[in-house]
């Protein structure tokens, strides 16, 4: 595939996410498959994923001089794992300053109901979403989350946390320069999920596997991609390209080469991320009741159909809040959705102790 045609792809799919910003029309089409790889697709993330995607492919073929792109791939590894790492990290520290559990999902209901919790936190997403906020406010739809109720409450060096984000987009862009159409492809379509799991999810959302491992997958065996492609494509271009790309490695035999999916260290990378969310996960899960705590109501709470699941509460006049347990039945995610109708404008925020068991 010729350049010109990788951007005219980059500006359809630019095109297509200013579509999904001013219509649903497309969302039967399009969110069936986005949420396989982004975690719950919404209207926010279809429109970023599309746009970053687009975005890259358009700068792809930009810097005419030469640069180490394996080099700049590699960086944007560093950072990603990092901005990753940062956003778990932002989480414990947020929760610390709030005085409130770490196995819990912390909501706010100031402006609209926004939730995070160290199993898919969006506080960097509330930086980024009151920042679109002040510039483009009025044009964004109810439909769309920008999580700026969290802004409030996270820590004040978040900011230089989330100013990783451009130096990564830079880097990345850096990484897409001159190379062939299978790996451009590749590295912007795992490139926008890794920006959609670092803004919204963190370390163990799936978009993150698919942006970090998808880069990963690139540096070590994007080279020999191309040329697998290439040869059986007889694309000559497309081979031709691929002998400008440094390998991380080079091996000569294509039949032995050690692709991703053989190396030992990547397996156990996978396997240790996923072992570490349900740890988290079960360790933290209180599987007796849900504890939910109220806090500043501004009068009395009626929790509608939920009160039939209330066990017991209790008021805490110092700290000017209610504490609810509610019987374990109770789906997770459709407690939290429900809890949100009833305490809406209610109070300043809730907190809901998680339970995997209930999935």
């Amino acid at each position: 595939m010729k350049v010109n045609k990788t951007v005219l792809v980059g500006l359809i799919f630019i095109f297509l996410a200013g579509l999904i910003f001013i219509t649903d029309i497309f969302n039967p089409i399009i969110r069936p498959v986005t949420y396989l790889f982004l975690m719950g697709s919404s209207k926010g993330k279809d429109i970023i994923f599309f746009g970053i995607f687009g975005l890259l492919l358009i700068l792809s073929p930009t810097i005419k001089k030469d640069i180490n792109t394996t080099r700049y791939l590699k960086i944007s590894i560093v950072i990603g794992a990092v901005l990753l790492i940062s956003g778990i990290f932002l989480e414990v520290i947020f929760r610390l300053q709030m005085g409130i559990g770490l196995n819990t999902v912390f909501c706010s209901m100031t402006n609209s109901m926004s939730s995070t919790s160290i199993l898919h936190t969006h506080l960097l997403k509330s930086i980024l979403g009151e920042v679109l906020t002040q510039i483009i406010g009025p044009f964004i739809q109810s439909a769309i989350n920008t999580g700026v109720g969290l802004y409030q409450y996270v820590p004040d060096f978040s900011v230089f946390v989330v100013l990783l984000l451009p130096v990564l987009f830079v880097t990345i862009v850096l990484a897409c320069q001159k190379r062939p159409w299978p790996t451009t492809f590749l590295l912007a379509f795992s490139s926008s999920c890794l920006f959609i799991g670092i803004i919204d999810g963190g370390m163990f959302a799936t978009p993150s596997y698919f942006g970090i491992f998808g880069l990963y997958f690139v540096y070590r065996s994007g080279y020999y991609l191309n040329h697998y492609l290439g040869t059986l494509l007889k694309d000559d271009i497309l081979l031709a390209q691929n002998k400008l790309i440094k390998p991380c490695y080079l091996s000569r035999d294509f039949k032995n080469v050690r692709l991703t999916f053989n190396h030992h260290l990547v397996w156990f990378a996978v396997i240790a991320v996923i072992f570490l969310r349900f740890t988290i996960a079960f360790a933290g899960a209180e599987p007796d009741c849900y504890t939910v705590d109220v806090v500043n109501p501004t009068g009395k709470i009626d929790l509608g159909n939920i009160s039939d699941s209330v066990i017991d509460f209790k008021y805490d006049n110092a700290l000017n809040k209610t504490t609810y347990h509610i019987a374990p039945e109770y789906n997770e995610m459709q407690l939290i959705n429900d809890l949100k109708v009833p305490l809406n404008s209610s109070c300043e925020y809730y907190t809901v102790t998680w339970n995997i068991y209930s999935y």
